[in-house]
Order: structure tokens, then C-alpha cells, then sequence
């Protein structure tokens, strides 16, 4: 599959004196340009006004900042904006495969095996071959003694089933599906709830023999509209994008998710739910301030959701004054720490059963030079992860397995909230 993305260029820098890879796909931006692009860089830095697209004349740079690295494009045309950072973003993806981490020391170590990755994810501005796992079958770290009668293309590259060799066996046939669901919500300083949201995504560990198709079946509410069941328990999905292995023209006329899987590890689906949702860990703050000498934070938590359920790993972060110091702590359970170089107390607790309540206290001392009271606070964070619970009700309602040879697989099925962006206003 082809996209219409036109590219001038790929370049790879670490930092505004030195260019790291380039490789030029189409030669209709002249290799010099990049140079602007450090100009504008800087500039912008400086201004504090940095921009995800910089132009010099009709020349338009597209980047995007990895570690110490800058991923940039090049191009002279007016192309699709998403689809070039799209790429740029798998760019980062693929080559965080082949070298675990992508820094400066990975690609100068690697840079036959970085050439030959530019060269196969992109033809002429198109991009071609972008999975990793299709890409680790004929592009190695390994030095390989040329074997003529071994010299061909892997099928996985030519066949319709790209994303999946031929000739997978497994002595015990399972798949393992993730519901993964991270809860936005921002809560202001009243308690009243600004902004909420869901953001899921169904991740597959298929260790399936042969070439299977799967069908995947949720509590969709528009599948129970077409077929006429009772919707008291479905749910409405929204911005759903699905793995090229799902059967699109399928599930737009019966919405049933029909797939050939890739085989290990992938990402099947992601969705966003808009709907209200309520804090899952409820936070209250008190912060008093005593003649400028020392200030005392309480900070109060307590789970709103099913008692039977319990966060793990809850981690609240407290913002407190820059130049506070001397710090104390009280806490009914878990510990809190000071951060001093994020000007923040951790109050972590490994497990936090639904419907019970905690409480901390923190006193710090304070410099006896006045503060302004003006300054900007920012807002106390939550993160945990409840397992086997999701707050908008979605369901696997089944997992069917189809294999010429007729075999019996297990499939097995987890559910996971997580804390997406919590934010309470002190």
C-alpha cells in the first residue's frame, strides 16, 4: 500500500552544528536547506515560540524532537502534514526496535543498518515497508556470508498478508487480548469537572500456528442497532482506528472485526468514549501558609469506585511552593517524598481499595521573604491502574479462532483502567 506522502528528505540531527544521516528521496530539495531549519530553530527558541512546521522560502520543514535528537522532513510541496509526521513517528518506532534506545551513539553505531531501513520504509517519497517485525526478517545487525541460493525477498514483503509470515507453529495455541482504558479528567478548584474522557486501545499476544482468522465481538452499540439487541449495556465508540490486518469494508456493513492477526505483540484497535466520568481516586487540598514562615498542605483521597476493585501503584503529586525546604510528612498509609527538583511531594500508595479514604499532611518551611501570592499553582496529579475494571462498560463478548486445520486455541481476556491525566486544581 502506497500514501500519497511526498518527501523531500529525511535528515537526522542531535543538535544546530551537526547532521547526523540524511538521506535524500526525491533530490528536488537542494541538501544545504537544512541549514535554514538550525537558523529557525534557534530563533524560535529564543522567542519562545517553537512551531511544529518552519518554512524558508518554499522550502517547509516538518520535525519532531526525540531525546537529543531532531527527526526532520523536507518537502516543496504542499503535502499532507499528518501523514509526514505519521511517518516521522514511525521512523522513531522502528528504529527504537532495532536499537532499544534512539540517541545519538545508536545511530552513528548503526548507521549501515539506519541507511538500510531509509531506504526500504520510503521509495521515492512513498512509504513502503514500515513493520518492524517484516523489516528485523531481511534487514539484520548481523553480518551474513552472501548465499546466492538464499537471496530472496521474504514473502511477508510480496504476499497480501504482509504482516505475517507463513509457516508459524506454536505447541500450545493461545491469544492473549489487553482492554486497555486510560480516564482523562480535570477537576477545578469547586469540584466541578471541566473536561472527561475515555481513550482505549485493545492490544493482542497472538501465538497462534498457521494463518488463523479471528473475529473480535464488543458491546458496540451501533453492531446492537443493526442487529436489534437490548443497548443497556453497550457502548458508542468514537475515533476508532483499527491495525491494517482488520477487514475495514467488513466492519463498516456488520461491524464485526475480522482479522487476520500479526503474530506476537500488536496494537488491534484504539477508540475514544466522550462521556462524563467522575474522578475514580477523588482528591481534597487544604494549604495554609503561616506568616511566611512555613506552610502546611493536607491532602485527602479517597476511591470512588467498586469496592471489590483496587488501584495498584497510585502515585499523587502535590505541587508545592519553589523555595519551600525542612519538609515533614504524615501519612495514613503508603510514604510520601519531597522532589525538590520538581518542587513536588509524591504520596505513593501500592494499594488503594475502592470506597476507603487517606489522608496526608505535609509542613515546610518557608524562606522569611514574601512570596506573591499571584504565581501560578499547578495542578495535583493522580496516576494508578486498576486492574480487571473499566469505567465505560465495554465487554469482549467473544473471540472466535478459524484455522484450516481445525485446531483449539484458548483465548484470554484482560481489563485495565489507568490514570490518563487526573488534574485537581488546588
Amino acid at each position: 500500500m502506497s500514501l500519497p506522502l511526498q518527501r523531500g528528505r529525511s535528515i537526522i540531527t542531535d543538535d544546530p552544528i551537526k547532521v547526523l544521516i540524511c538521506r535524500n528521496y526525491k533530490g528536488d530539495v537542494d541538501m544545504s536547506e537544512i541549514d535554514h531549519f538550525f537558523t529557525l530553530l534557534v530563533q524560535q527558541e529564543e522567542e519562545g515560540l517553537l512551531c511544529p512546521v518552519m518554512s524558508h522560502g518554499n522550502v517547509h520543514f516538518l520535525w519532531i524532537k526525540h531525546s537529543n535528537l531532531y527527526l526532520v522532513a523536507t518537502t516543496n510541496k504542499n503535502s499532507n502534514a499528518s501523514l509526514v509526521y505519521a511517518f516521522l513517528y514511525k521512523l522513531v518506532e522502528v528504529f527504537t526496535e532495532y536499537f532499544k534506545e534512539l540517541e545519538e551513539e545508536s545511530i552513528q553505531d548503526n548507521f549501515v543498518v539506519v541507511y538500510e531501513l531509509l531506504d526500504e520504509l520510503m521509495d521515492f517519497g512513498f512509504p513502503q515497508t514500515t513493520d518492524s517485525k517484516i523489516l528485523q526478517e531481511y534487514i539484520t545487525q548481523q553480518g551474513n556470508k552472501l548465499e546466492v541460493a538464499k537471496t530472496k525477498v521474504p514473502t511477508t514483503v510480496t504476499n497480501a498478508v504482509s504482516w505475517r509470515s507463513e509457516g508459524i507453529r506454536y505447541k500450545k495455541n493461545e491469544v492473549f487480548i489487553d482492554v486497555i482504558e486510560s480516564i482523562n479528567v480535570l477537576v477545578n478548584a469547586n469540584g466541578s469537572v471541566m473536561s472527561s474522557d475515555i481513550v482505549g486501545s485493545i492490544k493482542l499476544k497472538t501465538m497462534l500456528s498457521g494463518m488463523p482468522e479471528l473475529r473480535l465481538g464488543l458491546n458496540d452499540r451501533m453492531l446492537f442497532a443493526l442487529t436489534g439487541r437490548d443497548k443497556g449495556k453497550a457502548v458508542t465508540m468514537e475515533d476508532v482506528k483499527f491495525h491494517q490486518c482488520v477487514r475495514l469494508s467488513r466492519f463498516e456493513s456488520d461491524r464485526t472485526i475480522s482479522f487476520i492477526p500479526p503474530d506476537g505483540e500488536s496494537e488491534l484497535m484504539s477508540y475514544r468514549i466522550n462521556t462524563h466520568v467522575k474522578p475514580l481516586i477523588w482528591i481534597e487540598s487544604v494549604i495554609e501558609k503561616f506568616s511566611h514562615s512555613r506552610v502546611e498542605i493536607m491532602v485527602k483521597a479517597k476511591g470512588q469506585f467498586k469496592k471489590q476493585s483496587v488501584a495498584n501503584n497510585v502515585e499523587i503529586r502535590v505541587p508545592v511552593p519553589s523555595d519551600a525546604d525542612s519538609p515533614k510528612f504524615k501519612t495514613s498509609t503508603g510514604h510520601a517524598k519531597y522532589v525538590p527538583e520538581k518542587n513536588l511531594v509524591v504520596w505513593s500508595i501500592k494499594s488503594f481499595p475502592g470506597g476507603k479514604e487517606f489522608l496526608m499532611r505535609a509542613h515546610f518551611g518557608l524562606p522569611s521573604v514574601e512570596n506573591h501570592e499571584m504565581e501560578g499553582r499547578p495542578p495535583i496529579t493522580v496516576k494508578f491502574e486498576i486492574p480487571y475494571f473499566t469505567v465505560s462498560g465495554i465487554q469482549v463478548r467473544y473471540m472466535k479462532i478459524i484455522e484450516k486445520s481445525g485446531y483449539q486455541a484458548l483465548p484470554w481476556v484482560r481489563y485495565i483502567t489507568q490514570s490518563g491525566g487526573e488534574r485537581r486544581f488546588a
